[in-house]
């Protein structure tokens, strides 16, 4: 008898050693997380992606806007985003288990370019992200996804069919409104995005916001008036948060020193970078890094972790 989602997601585990933690596939952009116990609220970036509870429950935060998220729920973000997420409902006899799936964004245009009937995007101007019902097509394409993961060879022949075919769930469910209004290439969403991709590649650089209004193809009072509405921020403080949450990865992951990753994400200053850290975070930039190293040797390290 053929392997349900949460069965198969179980089994993976299970093959790599149990615990909780991060749990890699082949597939570079789609992996398992399991967790004994609810988790601090933690701000990151969020990218376009999508997020599928099998057990348990998340919530993510944007602004004023707090999204919950449990079992067979998922969560679609459209765009790259800063936000405060976290993990709260779980135990060792019922463990978060999530699947994370990252989103091609130009495939989300052009399954939306192919569609009889695009959804149409909402009236109101808000960031590209939705909770909704792991429906059963949904649900039986991420566990081809999963099943794929056993022949690697498949995967770069089939993986892009299951993905399109994923888009295209999403984008005819009760919310695919939301993605639609990114897609659209001239949405005052996707004109914004576009600014908020240079505002994420070009990092450390002070983007002027007329420059960043001219990206979008929006005058200067429209530009700030979406931009705000999309991310609950300004551009500068969407700037900041971009920047700090950078080098906090750096110093986490890549053991860059405090003065170091203030410099590679754009700050002149090594005493400003480190009171704006510790205004956004609560801590200062090398307790906080110690207490971000513990918590991801436990729980996000590559390896899965014993209980």
């Amino acid at each position: 008898m053929p392997l349900s989602l949460f069965e198969a997601v179980n089994a993976h585990i299970a093959g790599q050693g149990g615990g909780q933690g991060v749990f890699p596939t082949p597939i570079d952009s789609f992996n398992i997380v399991s967790s004994f116990k609810a988790r601090m609220r933690m701000r990151q970036v969020y990218k376009p992606s999508l997020c599928v509870v099998l057990q348990g429950a998340k919530e993510i935060t944007l602004g004023e806007e707090t999204l919950r998220y449990g079992t067979m729920e998922c969560l679609a973000v459209g765009m790259t985003l800063p936000a405060t997420g976290c993990i709260i409902e779980a135990s060792p006899d019922a463990p978060y288990i999530g699947v994370n799936l990252e989103l091609d964004v130009a495939m989300i245009r052009d399954v939306l370019e192919q569609l009889d009937t695009p959804p149409a995007p909402p009236v109101t101007s808000g960031p590209c992200l939705f909770v909704r019902r792991v429906d059963e097509p949904l649900a039986e394409c991420v566990l081809r996804l999963l099943r794929m993961c056993e022949t690697p060879k498949a995967i770069p022949i089939l993986f892009p069919s299951i993905m399109r075919e994923i888009c295209y769930w999403l984008l005819s469910g009760p919310n695919g409104g939301e993605l639609c209004k990114l897609a659209e290439p001239e949405s005052n969403a996707a004109r914004v995005a576009k600014a908020l991709h240079l505002m994420h590649e070009d990092i450390a650089r002070t983007l002027r916001m007329e420059e960043l209004a001219q990206v979008a193809r929006m005058s200067l009072s429209s530009f700030h008036q979406h931009f705000k509405a999309m991310t609950s921020m300004t551009p500068l403080q969407f700037q900041k948060q971009l920047r700090l949450l950078e080098a906090r990865r750096l110093m986490v992951m890549e053991d860059v020193n405090v003065a170091d990753a203030a410099y590679q994400v754009g700050y002149e200053s090594a005493s400003q970078f480190s009171r704006e850290y510790s205004r956004t975070f609560g801590v200062a930039p090398k307790r906080d890094v110690m207490n971000q190293q513990r918590l991801y040797s436990e729980y996000v390290g590559r390896r899965p972790q014993t209980a």
